[in-house]
């Protein structure tokens, strides 16, 4: 489908959809966006109605969700609303035929009856195959390590959201760097943890068609796990890892390492909101005693804050550890990509509050 200029601004223009495989009438006027495979996934997804009489396909019906929901529509009400105001023509492109748009009880059957997981997963399959081309076309001065898809794994309970038993819902997901697109996510049940979801969600990326010999996957210390290691390393994905007490070993040995003769590597400087923030790296070779696998270079991270008056409000400091080599696997390149990870967890914590 080709998105009509009147909404190019508005959701579908956010999101881009797909042509319609059936034969459309009329042509649309300086299409702006064009995804051609989006509409087809959609089509894989079962609703549970019976193909008899029905009259708005699963697939049409879920890309005009899922456009209205990018252009800021929250509920069934605001989402019929919004597909009512879609042009005819752009109807018919979808369609394949001149349509009305469907209404909210449709809305609601498609929506409530759709399989949720299989939803998900086209959702994660289509924004992975646009997060792959985005970082590749990334410069390495953007923040981006050259070639590589960087996703940050981490986990949030979702406030205001329960099961059929009453439990708050957890979820461990899976969200690119750059555009904190969440390529996948996995409910984390009330009897298990986080800890061995990780692999079954980064299977599920792999199933949708992410290459993991092209990602770097960054976790908080929770993940920094030996069998987590072994799994990214057989599947020739980067990773880099916060280090903290809850693996006591290696956190002793990274934090007796030489730092004080280490020279800083990068030193980055911000200012705002009243504050005056200095972050610095340093990296070593890993050392071949490491208790832990896999692991090409160690780091350690400060962050200080203060005010204008250079009072220190905070100090932080951080170790970690990468199976990146030196390249691409810079200085600069660590600094950036755990300063993404703690953005990505921000923005989730807001996200998933809100």
């Amino acid at each position: 489908m080709l998105v009509h200029p009147a909404i190019s601004e508005s959701g579908l223009g956010a999101l881009g959809t797909a042509r319609s495989s059936l034969a459309a009438t009329g042509d649309l006027p300086a299409p702006e966006v064009m995804c051609p495979e989006l509409l087809a996934r959609f089509a894989e997804v079962s609703d549970g109605r019976c193909d008899q009489g029905r009259i708005h396909p699963v697939a049409v019906v879920l890309v005009l969700c899922a456009a209205a929901v990018v252009a800021g529509m929250g509920s069934f009400t605001a989402i019929a609303g919004w597909a009512a105001d879609v042009p005819a023509e752009l109807l018919t492109q979808l369609y394949g035929q001149p349509a009305a748009p469907p209404s909210k009880a449709t809305i609601w059957r498609v929506v409530t009856g759709a399989d949720a997981a299989a939803v998900d997963a086209v959702i994660g399959a289509w924004l992975a195959g646009q997060a792959t081309a985005r970082e590749r076309t990334g410069h390495p001065a953007e923040g981006q390590t050259t070639g590589l898809v960087a996703i940050a794994v981490d986990g949030k309970t979702v406030r205001g959201a329960i099961d059929a038993e009453g439990n708050q819902v957890h979820l461990l997901a899976a969200a690119t760097h750059r555009d904190a697109l969440v390529l996948g996510q996995l409910e984390v049940g009330t009897k298990t943890n986080e800890i061995p979801m990780f692999a079954p969600l980064l299977d599920q990326l792999a199933e949708t068609g992410l290459d993991l010999t092209q990602a770097v996957i960054t976790a908080e210390a929770l993940h920094t796990q030996r069998a987590h290691a072994e799994y990214l390393h057989d599947h020739g994905a980067g990773f880099v890892f916060t280090v903290k007490e809850n693996q006591p070993t290696l956190f002793a040995a990274l934090n007796a390492l030489p730092w004080s003769q280490t020279p800083v590597a990068v030193r980055v400087t911000d200012t705002g909101h009243g504050r005056i923030t200095t972050r610095t790296i340093q990296v070593l070779p890993a050392p071949p005693d490491l208790p832990f696998p896999h692991v090409n270079q160690v780091w350690l991270i400060e962050r200080y804050t203060r005010d204008h008056t250079g009072t220190t409000l905070s100090a932080v400091a951080a170790l970690g550890i990468t199976n990146l080599p030196a390249h691409p696997g810079t200085p600069e390149c660590l600094a950036i990509l755990n300063r993404q990870h703690w953005g990505i967890e921000v923005r989730r914590d807001v996200a998933l509050v809100e």
